[in-house]
This record gives C-alpha cells, sequence and structure tokens, in this order.
C-alpha cells in the first residue's frame, strides 16, 4: 500500500489533478484522493494542498519525491521486467503527438487488426523516456535531442527535417522573428543554438506544434514545425519555406533493453522499424 500511495503521488504530481492522475492510473478520482490520504495518515505528514482547480505539493512532498522518485522508477521498472505479457493485456505506447499523427496511421490502421489491445497516449519526451524508464510504457516514440539513457535501447527512426509556415515571402537577409515549440523543454533546448546561427530569433513559445503551424498560417510570424505536420495539416505549398540553414529533429524509439525478449513487443518494435524506413 505505501509503494501504490507513493507512486500515486508521484503521477499527481506530473499531472496536477486528481482527475488526470486517476486516468493515468486507471482509477477513479476518489480512489487518488483515498490513496493520497492514506499515504498522509501513514507518513504523518500533509502531502498536497488544493490550488484552485490543481493540487499543489506540500514542501514536504516535494523533499519526499526528491529522494525516493528515482528509485521508484528503478523498482517499477525492474517489475516490469518481471511481468508476463498476454496478447489479450493491453500494452501502453508513449508517444509524440506530432508523430502519432503525422507518421503511424497507416501502420496503425493495418497493425491494430492483429493487435487490437495497444493503447497509444501522447506526451512530451521527458515523460515518455520516463514512463518507459518505470514500464508504465512497453515502447516510446519520442521527438528531440534525448540525454544519454544508458538505461534504455535507443533506435534513431527518422531525422526530421523542419520547414518554416507562413503565407508572405520571407526575408532571410535580416534577423527573423519566429514562432517555436517550447524551447525549455530539453528536447527542444538545442534548438535554441541553431536557430541563433541560423539568424532565425524566438518570438513566440508554444506548447504544441498544431497551435505554432497554425498562428504561422494566420500570418502572425514564421512558424518552425516538422515536415510531418505539411501533409496532416493540409498546408499548401506555397506557405512553405526552407530555413537559410538545415535544421531538423531526431526521432528515436526506446525501450528497456528487456523488453525485445517478448515476441509481442520485439515484433511490435521491428514493425515500427520498417515502417519509418520508407520516411528516411
Amino acid at each position: 500500500m505505501l509503494l501504490e500511495g507513493l507512486e500515486t503521488l508521484y503521477v499527481l504530481a506530473q499531472e496536477g489533478t486528481m482527475g488526470k492522475a486517476g486516468s493515468r492510473l486507471y482509477i477513479s478520482q476518489s480512489a487518488v484522493s483515498k490513496r493520497i490520504a492514506n499515504l498522509e495518515a501513514r507518513l504523518g505528514k500533509k502531502l498536497i494542498e488544493p490550488r484552485g482547480r490543481h493540487i499543489q505539493l506540500t514542501a514536504e512532498a516535494r523533499e519526499l519525491l526528491a529522494t525516493a522518485g528515482p528509485e521508484l522508477v528503478t523498482l517499477k521498472g525492474l517489475l516490469f521486467d518481471q511481468q508476463t505479457f498476454t496478447d489479450e493485456r493491453t500494452l501502453q505506447i508513449a508517444c509524440s503527438e506530432t508523430v502519432l499523427a503525422a507518421y503511424l496511421g497507416p501502420l496503425l490502421r493495418d497493425y491494430l487488426k492483429q493487435d487490437t489491445s495497444l493503447n497509444f497516449r501522447t506526451h512530451h519526451t521527458p515523460v515518455i523516456l520516463e514512463q518507459v524508464r518505470a514500464g508504465d510504457a512497453a515502447l516510446g516514440i519520442c521527438a528531440g535531442r534525448l540525454p544519454a539513457a544508458n538505461d534504455l535501447q535507443i533506435d534513431k527512426l527518422l531525422e526530421e527535417p523542419f520547414v518554416l509556415v507562413y503565407p508572405q515571402a520571407v526575408n532571410f537577409e535580416q534577423q527573423l522573428k519566429v514562432l517555436t515549440i517550447d524551447l525549455q523543454n530539453p528536447a527542444n533546448r538545442y534548438l535554441q543554438a541553431q536557430l541563433l546561427q541560423s539568424n532565425l530569433q524566438p518570438m513566440m513559445q508554444m506548447d504544441s506544434y498544431f497551435a505554432v503551424a497554425q498562428l504561422g498560417i494566420d500570418g502572425i510570424a514564421p512558424a518552425l514545425i516538422p515536415r510531418g505536420l505539411i501533409n496532416i495539416m493540409r498546408i499548401p505549398p506555397n506557405l512553405i519555406h526552407s530555413p537559410p540553414v538545415a535544421l531538423s529533429r531526431p526521432v528515436h524509439l526506446c525501450y528497456r533493453p528487456s523488453s525485445l525478449k517478448r515476441e509481442r513487443i520485439a515484433r511490435l518494435q521491428s514493425q515500427l522499424k520498417q515502417h519509418f524506413f520508407q520516411y528516411t
């Protein structure tokens, strides 16, 4: 029960609300609240406080997670390695939203006919890595530059170019203000230096490439987006401009090394690598 409560607190810290934490853990909102209350009673500490519609962790809770969080992830990963997977059990896949939307539809349309128990959930890259490391996801498909991860197997699937989207001619002879994805995300920080070298200055940073692209289409400012969004958003060719210096983001498949001992996961991993080969 202690481990269950700690895991719930860990997820709650990431999601911010009881409802979102319950959805991720596949339990009700009241069950999340009960688990936290039991953990507080066990530790004799107040761990959460209401903050509008969200939940705020107390200093004691932050200290607890800073100490126990990494060990929790490691332990969950070890337990994942010992689990038995049948064809009926739901297989969790953590994926970048734009990669899922731009590239995986054709594969999933056919693959889900033979494996109906796949569940794709979209997250940012740091969360994808964490979920794979903890065994909450069997495979992760993430975009951006990854930190060293000696405990995970990382396979590069694609080097996806960036384009600029804007309804007017773009003048690259002077510094150009552009719309970008959030450059504070660790997976995107490498773009900061590359943009400056290309004489591109971030004007606004957003949490979604879809929002970035739409504002570019609307003429707010040139929008830097991955090439895969062109087709799914039906962006006309006359709105697409190549940056003065080629910019790109890597797309990776990540998993725990022991995962490929399971035939079902190994089969999906192989299909994903074959599918992305056509885009290289």
